[in-house]
């Protein structure tokens, strides 16, 4: 009698052959059109969104994303049928997220889609009861990663070194010191394990993106992610308001203050409306001091791969035994791979006219992921279960160790760039 075993592909090598596959289809078939979300009022809404030409490019989106999505399931061996059920209520959800965020008056708060899609999301996941099975049809992880690769093809690093080498060392002093007080604290508040590594990487790396890139190294718990992009949200529109108006108070020099921005502010679009609070000179400083941030992200990753697999394999087996290279290799996250080998190609071995021509639909094409993965995420969180269970001891750990941040980046931004 014989048995047939069902073909699957570990999930982040999935990822990287999809995300290379987006990439292929935009340098030599075709570029997908970025849609437009942007409006003011209703007639503004109805002209320049509910227009034919547009709905048809949000179509033409979807038709493109449920493709993507469905050959994803398929190579990871879920459930292709309950995909295509679920993924269009997904878009559709998304869809409203991202029209609420490109209403005007929300943009000059600059609250982003993500923001919208995650608490969309919540607000469904926790006062409807969804079927089992639609949660489980729920493609998070990939969409996350897809969404991580992509932004590695905008990483790119002579635009770094063209602004010269002081944002990246500021980037080094401020990740490694605000990382290892971070999870110190946590360590302290008696935070676990998982919740002090996506914290830790949140506050002192990138925000939102570094706590991903931190639980997909890890295999976290979603929901666990879902708090700490939560709080991460939260905490960054605050910040943006009121740290360039204490720099102007103090007459900070430009120059410091972009620094000062760039290094401590969690999201990009919360970085670019604070600098551009202050001007021209420090919207330039603090995005290419965030900017340098984002390409340690994957470096990060792998090493907080690599300590992982030594302390949990430490914990679980004796204290002695040491992970092997086969080990470690098994569970470091190949998404990494994607992200470095994107900003490589993008950096190196692409012109700068082809860049220019596909960097908008690239950007669109990663904004779309992320806020599907947020949009996921909600769905599948119970936000009150995950208030009870981690009290409020995780909350204090990310505003200390974030007010922590923001003193640290102010003196090493005054030192490097006064």
């Amino acid at each position: 009698m014989s048995t047939s075993t069902k073909f699957t592909i570990h999930e982040d090598w999935t990822v990287v052959i999809l995300s290379f596959l987006i990439i292929g289809i935009s340098l030599f078939i075709f570029i997908p059109e970025v849609p437009v979300f942007s409006w003011s009022d209703t007639g503004d809404l109805t002209a320049k969104v509910f227009n034919f030409k547009n709905l048809k490019i949000i179509f033409i989106q979807f038709i493109y994303l449920i493709f993507i999505g469905t050959l994803g399931v398929f190579l990871i061996g879920k459930s292709v049928k309950y995909f295509l059920f679920t993924f269009p209520a997904l878009y559709f959800l998304t869809l409203v997220a991202l029209l609420l965020a490109g209403n005007s008056a929300i943009k000059s708060v600059n609250l982003e889609a993500v923001i919208f899609s995650l608490l969309i999301g919540l607000a469904i996941g926790n006062f409807f009861k969804l079927p089992e099975w639609f949660r489980a049809a729920l493609s998070t992880e990939v969409f996350v990663k897809i969404g991580l690769v992509l932004l590695g093809t905008s990483v790119i690093f002579s635009d770094i070194l063209k602004a010269g080498s002081l944002g990246l060392i500021q980037a080094l002093f401020v990740v490694l010191s605000v990382w290892y007080f971070a999870f110190w604290l946590c360590r302290k508040l008696k935070v676990d394990d998982e919740l002090a590594m996506m914290i830790s990487s949140a506050v002192s790396i990138c925000g939102v993106s570094a706590a991903i890139a931190t639980s997909g190294a890890i295999k976290g718990d979603a929901k666990k992610l879902s708090y700490v992009i939560s709080i991460v949200l939260i905490t960054a529109v605050p910040m943006m308001i009121f740290m360039p108006l204490i720099a102007q108070y103090f007459n900070f020099p430009e120059e410091v203050t972009g620094a000062w921005l760039g290094g401590s502010i969690d999201t990009s679009g919360a970085v670019a409306a604070s600098g551009t609070l202050v001007g021209e000179t420090a919207l330039k400083i603090s995005t290419i001091v965030k900017f340098s941030q984002n390409v340690l992200l994957g470096l990060a990753a792998f090493a907080i791969s690599v300590y992982w697999t030594y302390s949990q394999n430490a914990s679980s087996e004796t204290v002695e035994s040491k992970p092997t290279l086969k080990v470690i290799w098994q569970r470091f996250p190949k998404f990494v791979i994607g992200f470095i080998t994107a900003s490589l190609l993008f950096s190196f071995l692409i012109t700068a006219e082809t860049r220019d021509n596909v960097k908008d639909s690239l950007k669109n094409l990663q904004g779309i992921w992320f806020a599907l993965a947020f949009t996921s995420i909600g769905l599948e969180t119970n936000f009150k279960d995950l208030l009870a269970n981690n009290s409020r001891k995780p909350l204090y750990a990310f505003l200390l160790a974030q007010l922590f941040n923001i003193i640290i980046t102010l003196i090493i931004a005054f030192f490097l760039f006064s």
